[in-house]
């Protein structure tokens, strides 16, 4: 597994929704789920893959409609979402809110 050179908001987003549940996910779930635009989503979804922190396959299930294709964390993949998700929601609990001092008053 690759580490990641770059983690923003959307990844911790992606990472979120994948940590949050025991099954697979698809990719408009996904978008769904975090508010992100597909254009976001689906390339940052491709970044994870080739770093190894997810794993992908389609959905061959007999139902109507496109194929969709499943997401789901790593192993290590997990690990590191957890900790980074951990990290993110530290920074935001320690974040002070922006106050202009004229106002504060």
């Amino acid at each position: 597994m690759e580490p990641l050179a770059r983690v923003g908001r959307a990844t911790v987003d992606v990472l979120a929704v994948l940590l949050d549940s025991a099954q697979p996910r698809w990719g408009l779930e996904i978008i769904k789920a975090t508010g992100r635009p597909s254009g976001t989503v689906y390339p940052l979804l491709d970044r994870l893959e080739r770093a190894g922190w997810v794993a992908s396959s389609w959905d061959d299930q007999d139902r109507k409609g496109a194929r969709r294709r499943l997401y789901v964390l790593t192993r290590d993949g997990a690990t590191e979402a957890r900790r980074i998700c951990q990290r993110a929601a530290q920074r935001s609990t320690l974040r002070l809110p922006n106050v202009r001092p004229d106002l504060a008053r």
